[in-house]
């Protein structure tokens, strides 16, 4: 009997508009066995979590340069709980200072990754705490 792969939603949220990294790291999540869905660039809060919840995923995984991860992260996390599913692991990454890291945690991001984490990190991570 197969064991159910993590499905994991990676999200552009704001009006940032590299991918980049973003499609890097949905690559490796699939590399290490988990189904990807990809919303693409310039997502609302709001439609992130509308596909989070169409798609039935375990992992909303955020990229964000811009500088409004303090704003968006959160949001999405609230909305989540709004809407029942506050139970979705919330991860994110991008250009994110290391002093609003604690903020964001508190705010119920599970883990912020910088550039140059090693991507086995991510995936280990996700897998550690979905499973």
């Amino acid at each position: 009997m197969s064991e159910k792969r993590i499905r994991v939603l990676v999200a552009k949220p704001g009006l940032d508009g590299h991918d980049r990294g973003a499609k890097v790291i949905a690559q490796a999540l699939r590399d290490g066995g988990m189904e990807v869905v990809y919303t693409g660039l310039r997502q609302t809060p709001e439609q992130i979590v509308s596909a989070a919840l169409q798609e039935d995923v375990d992992v909303v995984g955020m990229s964000i340069l811009s500088g409004a991860h303090a704003t968006l992260f959160p949001e999405v996390v609230n909305l989540l709980r709004e809407k029942g599913a506050g139970d979705i692991l919330v991860v994110g990454g991008g250009i994110i200072p290391d002093e609003d890291v604690p903020a964001l945690k508190e705010a119920g991001v599970a883990e912020i990754f910088g550039p140059g984490t090693p991507l086995a990190n991510v995936v280990n991570y996700i897998k550690e705490k979905v499973n």
